[in-house]
């Protein structure tokens, strides 16, 4: 009889543990609420829409993987690096530049690529110079003075930057504006002889011209005349959606399917405008920014020191 009460009361002890369990054992598991993934989107001036619009897709994700999201707009692309090696970002969309650090440092790793306006998945980089200039090739940059975005700039410098190599240029000066309108601005004003920007094809439904010369159109509405173009540079990859090394698999394949299926949404597509500038995604890997991590060590860029200095 003894033997019998002891067995009852550890199977009454033993349902009553799993009874109370779930309230005292906290789901840590990623998606929880506890642990929600952490959803970093790129650095932007204005980052209240960014939130506002990022805090819908993680709404979309909450429903259709069951995962908690949280979004998070920082204010430096190296937060965003650091993040991935403190475990405080599970999955951000980045630009190529900072992506290969961290790949590099904590290796996270590219899955999907931004597709931006009629399903564009590279864009390019543009030689410019003053039409009067008399420059029509990129020979004739031979001993001219060039202004370049910055060392981290992939259209407005390292792409460019391979051009002249390739074809044994060497320019007089090199100045970095730090910033693509501020080198369009440069070559405008006659400031220099050649300026190194982004490439955008034209609108294919009402041929707007929408490369860097845009930036400087409203202040400067001559700026397509005055301004011309002299060489675009290879395709470059568009920025990557990046997950965190270690994040698991199935979590992972969640949210990707996830994300693909917002894009064919009117909100996602409306959303995903305001969040990136990008119309939605195409499945990626590491391998698509080969190239430019060959040509950033091949001219000894300190990937990790430029996004600091960037910073201040």
């Amino acid at each position: 009889m003894r033997i019998t009460r002891i067995y009852l009361l550890v199977i009454v002890a033993i349902l009553g543990w799993l009874t109370v369990r779930p309230f005292l054992v906290k789901d840590m598991s990623p998606g929880s609420v506890k642990n929600p993934i952490r959803l970093m989107l790129t650095p932007s001036t204005d980052a209240q829409a960014i939130i506002r619009d990022g805090d819908v897709l993680a709404q979309y994700l909450y429903e259709k993987t069951g995962l908690h999201v949280k979004v998070a707009v920082p204010n430096y692309y190296i937060t965003v690096v650091e993040a991935f090696g403190t475990d405080r970002a599970d999955m951000a969309i980045m630009n190529t530049f900072s992506y290969l650090l961290a790949h590099a440092k904590y290796g996270s790793k590219a899955v999907l690529r931004v597709a931006r306006r009629y399903g564009e998945l590279t864009y390019r980089g543009e030689f410019i110079v003053r039409s009067n200039s008399g420059i029509d090739s990129l020979h004739q940059l031979q001993g001219k003075t060039i202004a370049y975005v910055d060392p981290s700039s992939t259209s407005g410098y390292i792409y460019p930057k391979e051009m002249l190599r390739q074809r044994g240029v060497v320019p007089k000066q090199e100045v970095f504006a730090n910033g693509h309108n501020q080198v369009v601005t440069k070559v405008y004003q006659g400031d220099v002889d050649a300026g190194a920007v982004f490439y955008s094809r034209p609108d294919s439904a009402t041929g707007e011209k929408l490369d860097a010369r845009a930036k400087i159109a409203t202040e400067h509405p001559n700026v397509y005349s005055v301004v011309k173009v002299i060489a675009l540079t290879d395709e470059i990859p568009n920025d990557p959606v990046v997950i965190r090394k270690g994040l698991p698999k199935d979590v992972a394949d969640k949210l990707i399917a996830a994300l693909l299926t917002f894009q064919e949404t009117p909100q996602g597509r409306k959303s995903l405008m305001t969040i990136a500038s990008v119309e939605g995604f195409v499945r990626t890997d590491d391998q698509q920014y080969e190239q430019v991590r060959k040509l950033v060590a091949q001219y000894g860029i300190d990937v990790e020191t430029t996004l600091r200095k960037k910073k201040r």
